[in-house]
């Protein structure tokens, strides 16, 4: 399948609502393709849950799983509009920002939503992110 045109992606905070922290209030996507990733948990290649006891270890695998997934489709994270991160509690919120802030671009950071979880897919899970990008 081709594409003619790229996406055109304009982020932005609505100056009615509060100011946010590292993120925008929306994404407006025309033309291009849309890319829905599945949410992405702390286990390597093989299946196998990493970081044991280190939350930053374990946002950081689940965002290089983000990055490979979007590599699958010829993308990287400058095309992600949308991430909605499930926690199982908010005080990894801090640490949890400082690693997204590696990957995505904080001077149009894509819109995002944060959810506290009692439990993901695997008890021993503290996080899991799924994602939107726009694609030519």
């Amino acid at each position: 399948m081709t594409y003619s045109k790229p996406p055109v992606v304009r982020f932005f905070n609505a100056p009615a609502l509060a100011p946010t922290p590292g993120y925008s209030h929306g994404a407006e996507v025309r033309g291009g393709r849309t890319v829905y990733l599945s949410g992405q948990i702390a286990v390597d290649a093989q299946g196998q849950t990493v970081g044991e006891g280190d939350f930053t270890a374990r946002a950081r695998q689940v965002f290089e799983n983000l990055k490979l997934a979007l590599a699958a489709v010829d993308l990287s994270f400058d095309a992600v509009v949308k991430l909605t991160f499930f926690l199982t509690d908010f005080a990894y919120l801090p640490q949890m920002r400082a690693v997204r802030d590696e990957y995505v671009n904080t001077a149009a950071p894509p819109a995002s939503s944060a959810v506290q979880v009692a439990a993901l897919v695997r008890p021993e899970l503290l996080l899991e992110v799924e994602a939107v990008a726009a694609a030519p």
